[in-house]
């Protein structure tokens, strides 16, 4: 019996490698050539290097234009690279021929913005209708079709037509449907921007539950830092075609280095300031003002009464200004604004204290 990774190393073994990624994109541009005259081609994807570990979730956000629709039809060959390779469990989506394709597709599963349900079929027909398509006997249709349809919490719900659905319900089906093959990856296009945001926490919570219990791959894209947020474990930001930022969801939420990410992070992680206090910031000191201090709350001393410490430390009189705390991938993390009297000495003795305990600050601006 092979043993766990961390039994190798104390055994004196090897090590297992580490699993061949279920998606790879490799240098991946996409030019789609010019419409009409005087049109000029579009420069869809430029230079993408991108990896999807196993049973893990990827969540890709963009603005609209940025890519990402190309990026994830290039994975189920509907969107040929231009240069590049796409690969998934270890084959060249890009290489194959129609045959070839149709394979792919039964093991990458796909679910849709607007659901793409057959108004004429029942939730069960729909579930079933790519078995149908592959020749699947009746009998082990029925023996797939109802698990999955329990799965996602419709069981009682197998006679009705989408009409009689709400859009969480219809969502539920296309997810149920997307599963049908056994596929061993799921792409998710845009699949919550249609619903509320209770009915899109559902949809989530039943992605990430089938990720656990099927140990599915799941690429998804979206427009909406929420999304990834809850339930993505990383995350990669795509602008012009390009990946400008990507890792863990903890490390780019709490620490975002691109301007882009920045915009789509700023009510998200409370990194937005109330407009009253951008009202009343000032980009130099004001006389007998106080300096305006951001603190991000991160790591080992996310929890600790660091405000606290430092007021009695160092006698200094602190004003909260704006603040939040919240929790990131199961991981503690807040933003603070605090004002502090504008003494160099003392702002200078304050950012050595809080730098000490490694939290996050930066100067915003002074207020009167």
């Amino acid at each position: 019996m092979t043993m766990p990774v961390r039994e190798a190393e104390l055994s004196g073994t090897t090590p297992l490698a580490a699993p061949s990624p279920a998606i790879r994109f490799e240098n991946v541009s996409k030019i789609f050539a010019a419409r009409g005259t005087g049109a000029a081609e579009v420069q869809a994807l430029s230079g993408i290097d991108l990896a999807v570990a196993p049973g893990s979730i990827l969540g890709v956000i963009g603005r609209s234009g940025a890519g990402k629709s190309t990026l994830i039809r290039l994975v189920n060959g509907l969107e040929t690279p231009t240069s590049g390779r796409v690969v998934v469990d270890g084959t060249e989506v890009s290489a194959l021929d129609e045959r070839g394709l149709r394979d792919v597709r039964r093991r990458v599963g796909m679910i849709f913005q607007h659901f793409n349900l057959l108004s004429s079929r029942t939730a069960y027909d729909n579930v079933a209708l790519p078995l149908e398509i592959a020749g699947t006997p009746k009998d082990e249709i029925r023996q797939r079709v109802e698990p999955l349809l329990d799965l996602v919490g419709l069981a009682d719900k197998r006679h009705r037509y989408p009409a009689e659905l709400s859009g969480g319900q219809k969502q539920r089906v296309g997810i149920a449907r997307a599963l049908a093959t056994r596929p061993t990856v799921l792409l998710s296009d845009e699949a919550t921007s249609a619903l509320d945001p209770e009915t899109t926490r559902s949809i989530l919570e039943l992605l990430s539950s089938i990720n656990r219990e099927l140990g599915l791959t799941i690429l998804l894209i979206t427009h909406e830092m929420s999304v990834i947020r809850g339930v993505a474990h990383e995350v990669a930001v795509i602008d012009g075609g390009r990946i400008v930022e990507h890792g863990d969801v903890f490390d780019v939420f709490t620490r975002p280095r691109h301007p882009t990410t920045r915009s789509f992070l700023g009510a998200e992680t409370g990194r937005e300031l109330p407009a009253y206090l951008q009202a009343h910031l000032r980009p130099e000191p004001v006389p007998g003002g106080a300096v305006a201090l951001r603190i991000l709350f991160r790591g080992p001393h996310a929890t600790d009464p660091v405000i606290s410490e430092l007021s009695r430390a160092l006698g200094l009189d602190l004003n909260i200004l704006s603040g939040s705390v919240d929790e990131i991938g199961g991981r503690p993390f807040g933003t603070l604004v605090v004002s502090l009297p504008n003494d160099p000495v003392k702002l200078g003795q304050a950012l050595t204290f809080l730098q000490a305990r490694e939290l996050d600050t930066e100067v915003i601006g002074y207020v009167a």
